[in-house]
């Protein structure tokens, strides 16, 4: 569960961003830069973590009083293999050995809720993990190598496990909001699995970014769930998605080829949190990131 440094949020002294360049890492620095905080972003070709010296370079950079937010990652699209893996494990190596020798103020780790395992409903922070594939066993095994340094060196660490996240500027194209957004703008139509009876949790990114800069202003520890606690269709996503385009772009549906399954999260450690905060519903969301 999180629990808050300090209660009264005050503002870091500096966040410094690793993979800025993502789809994450973008937002997350434009939000920041609207709320004043001190931002520096790096990309992999500013820093490359996969490096050897990459904690040396990181070293260099990071000051003692620096938040530190590792998006850094290279995610199941981009490949779903074990050269991928290693590379993965080398970029949390590599950030481990640094702030073992380096403390910053914080570290703020980005997760997955992949690393649970399925058929958990709903899902707590408290649930079984059990990663299945390369990618999600990736994440946890990252999450291991980070709370392992962040120990050593008594350094506060948030690990934020994100569910499905859609918005502006995602070039993952996962099944869901940021694909039929592809589907509309491209074809005039979205085609389903099934008849998009499965639910999931989806999570606007302006959200994600805006939760990741409250624990920074309250130096929060601990695991949280970044969910909305509402999970909806496919069959909804897809008209939300396509109303916030046209509203008689055709939703077609396919013979499914797979089981159905969901998976609903239970948000009230988040809300217990941040009592205060309010998620965009999926169709204003859609609309804002979709059409603006």
């Amino acid at each position: 569960m999180l629990k808050h440094g300090i209660e009264t949020p005050s503002k870091p002294s500096r966040v410094v961003i690793l993979g800025v360049s993502g789809f994450v890492g973008k937002h997350l620095e434009a939000q920041l830069k609207a709320e004043n905080v001190e931002v520096l972003g790096l990309s992999s070709k500013q820093l490359d973590l996969a490096a050897a010296d990459g904690h040396t370079k990181l070293a260099a950079i990071l000051r003692k009083d620096d938040t530190l937010v590792f998006a850094s990652c290279v995610t199941r699209d981009k490949g779903d293999d074990l050269p991928t893996f290693v590379k993965n494990m080398v970029m949390a190596e590599q950030v481990g050995v640094c702030i073992e020798k380096n403390p910053c103020a914080q570290l703020i780790y980005l997760s997955s809720d992949a690393v649970y395992k399925d058929g958990i409903s709903p899902v707590r922070e408290d649930s079984e993990c059990g990663p299945a594939g390369l990618y999600p066993m990736a994440q946890y095994a990252r999450e291991t190598m980070v709370t392992h340094s962040a120990g050593k060196a008594k350094l506060p660490l948030a690990i934020l496990r994100l569910c499905a996240v859609y918005g502006n500027g995602d070039t993952h194209n996962g099944y869901g909001p940021n694909r039929f957004a592809r589907m509309v703008a491209e074809k005039g139509k979205i085609t389903l699995f099934g008849e998009g009876e499965e639910t999931r949790d989806h999570i606007y990114v302006k959200d994600v970014c805006r939760i990741i800069s409250l624990c920074a202003a309250h130096r929060s520890t601990g695991i949280l769930n970044v969910v909305t606690g509402k999970a909806v269709s496919f069959m909804d996503a897809a008209r939300a998605v396509s109303g916030a385009f046209n509203p008689n772009a055709v939703v077609e549906v396919t013979p499914r080829k797979s089981p159905i399954t969901h998976r609903h999260f239970d948000n009230s450690a988040l809300i217990k949190a941040f009592p205060t905060f309010s998620f965009t519903p999926l169709d204003k969301g859609a609309k804002e990131a979709f059409t603006s």
